[in-house]
C-alpha cells in the first residue's frame, strides 16, 4: 500500500503540497477569514484534506485516492461550490494511474468515471436549490436542459480522464523501460553463462587430459623404480607439474563456473599460426607480431590467449571496415599482453559491436584466469587488449 520513495522525491511531494495550499487553498480562505462571505467552516477542511491527498500521492495511491474521495464528498455535503483546490482531484487521479497497482488505476478509472456524474448531479442540483442556474431558467423545453446537463457531464468527464490518461501513458513508458532493462540484464546474463558452459567443457578436457598423464607417468615410474631410477625421477616431476596444472584447473572449475559439460577441442599456442592464415584466407590485411614465451604457458593461459585473440579477429571481421588488422602478442615473466587493432567502417563515430557474445566471452575468458580486458574505440580504431598473468599455480 505503501511505496518507498527517495528523499528527493519526498521533498518534492511536501514542496509540491505546500505550493497547493499557498497557491489554491490559502486564496480560498480568504474571504472567509474576513467574513465577507460566508463559506463556513468546512472550506478550509477540504481544502487541506485536498492537499493531504497530492502530499500523499506517490506514497500511497490508494491513500490518495481515498483523501480526495472523503474531501469531494465533504464539499457536496456542506454544499460547498467548486474551488480551485478541486484541481487536486486531478493531480490525485493521475498519479494513481502513474504509481498506483493496475488494481488501483482501474478503480482510479471507474473514479473519473463515477466522479463526474455524481459531480454533474451535485452541480444541478446545487444550482436548482440555491437559485445559481438563473441563466438555464429561461429554458422552457426539457431537452435544452438535459443538453446543458450533458455537456457539463462532458466536460467534467474529459478532464478527470484525461489526467488519468497522462498517468497511464507515464506508467506504460516507465514499465516499458524496465521491461527492456530486465530483457537487457536477462540477455547478458545468459550470455555470461552460455560462455561459461563452454569453458566447462574446455577445462574439463584439460583436467582429464592432466589427470590421464599422472596416471600414466605413475604407472610408468612404478614399472621402471627397481630398473631406471633416472627415469622414475623424470616421471616424478612429470607428475609434479601436471598435478599442479590440473589443481589450478580444478580450482578455476569449482569457482568460477560449477558446472560438468561435455569435453571440446583445446586449441593453444601452436594453433594460432591456422587461425591466422584463415583469416588471411579471408582477405584481411593481418599484421601479426607474436613474441614468443620463454616457457611453456600453463595450458589454461594458452587457451585464454587463443580464444581472446579468435574472437577479436572475429569482431574485425563482422565490424571493421576491411582495412589492416593488427595483432600483438607480447609475453613477459609475469604476464601476456594481447592487443588486436582494427579500423571502423566510415560514416561514422567509432563505435563498440552491440553487445553480445563476442565481448561478454573475451572477458569471460580474462577474468577466469585472473587477467582484465578492454574493449573500446580508440580514435579511427577499435582496441581489444587483454592482461593475463602467468602464475596461475
Amino acid at each position: 500500500m505503501f511505496r518507498p520513495l527517495t528523499r528527493p522525491q519526498l521533498a518534492f511531494d511536501l514542496v509540491l503540497a505546500a505550493g497547493f495550499v499557498l497557491l489554491l487553498v490559502l486564496p480560498e480562505l480568504t474571504p472567509y477569514w474576513f467574513g465577507t462571505v460566508g463559506f463556513g467552516p468546512a472550506q478550509p477542511v477540504v481544502g487541506l484534506v485536498f492537499a493531504a491527498a497530492v502530499a500523499a500521492r506517490r506514497w500511497s495511491p490508494a491513500l490518495a485516492l481515498g483523501l480526495a474521495w472523503l474531501a469531494a464528498i465533504g464539499q457536496m455535503v456542506a454544499l460547498l461550490t467548486p474551488r480551485p483546490s478541486n484541481l487536486g482531484a486531478l493531480i490525485v487521479l493521475y498519479a494513481v494511474a502513474a504509481y498506483g497497482s493496475r488494481r488501483m488505476s482501474r478503480l482510479a478509472l471507474a473514479s473519473a468515471v463515477g466522479g463526474a456524474a455524481i459531480a454533474t448531479a451535485y452541480l444541478s442540483i446545487f444550482q436548482g436549490v440555491w437559485g445559481l442556474a438563473a441563466a438555464t431558467n429561461r429554458f422552457s423545453f426539457p431537452l435544452e436542459r438535459v443538453v446543458i446537463v450533458g455537456f457539463v457531464f462532458a466536460l467534467i468527464l474529459f478532464a478527470l480522464l484525461l489526467s488519468w490518461t497522462a498517468g497511464a501513458l507515464v506508467r506504460s513508458i516507465r514499465v516499458s523501460r524496465e521491461t527492456r532493462e530486465a530483457q537487457r540484464r536477462a540477455e547478458a546474463e545468459a550470455a555470461a553463462e552460455q560462455e561459461r558452459v563452454r569453458i566447462a567443457r574446455d577445462m574439463h578436457d584439460i583436467v582429464g587430459h592432466s589427470l590421464a598423464v599422472v596416471i600414466a607417468q605413475a604407472d610408468g615410474a612404478r614399472y621402471a623404480a627397481a630398473s631406471d631410477p633416472e627415469a622414475t625421477t623424470e616421471a616424478l616431476a612429470t607428475i609434479a607439474s601436471t598435478a599442479r596444472a590440473a589443481l589450478t584447473d580444478v580450482r578455476l572449475l569449482l569457482e568460477q563456473l560449477r558446472h560438468s559439460q561435455g569435453a571440446g577441442p583445446q586449441p593453444g599456442l601452436a594453433d594460432l599460426d591456422a587461425l591466422f592464415a584463415q583469416v588471411h584466407g579471408a582477405g584481411v590485411d593481418l599484421r601479426v607480431e607474436v613474441r614468443p614465451p620463454l616457457a611453456d604457458p600453463p595450458a589454461p593461459l594458452q587457451l585464454a590467449v587463443y580464444r581472446i585473440v579468435q574472437e577479436a579477429l572475429t569482431n574485425a571481421l563482422r565490424h571493421g571496415d576491411g582495412g589492416a588488422v593488427s595483432v600483438r602478442v607480447a609475453w613477459s615473466e609475469e604476464a601476456v599482453s594481447v592487443e588486436v587493432r582494427n579500423g571502423v567502417r566510415p560514416g561514422g563515430e567509432p563505435s563498440a559491436p552491440a553487445p553480445g557474445h563476442g565481448i561478454i566471452g573475451m572477458t569471460e575468458r580474462a577474468h577466469l584466469v585472473g587477467g582484465s580486458l578492454g574493449a573500446a574505440p580508440r580514435g579511427d580504431e577499435f582496441v581489444v587488449v587483454a592482461v593475463l598473468p602467468r602464475g596461475l599455480a
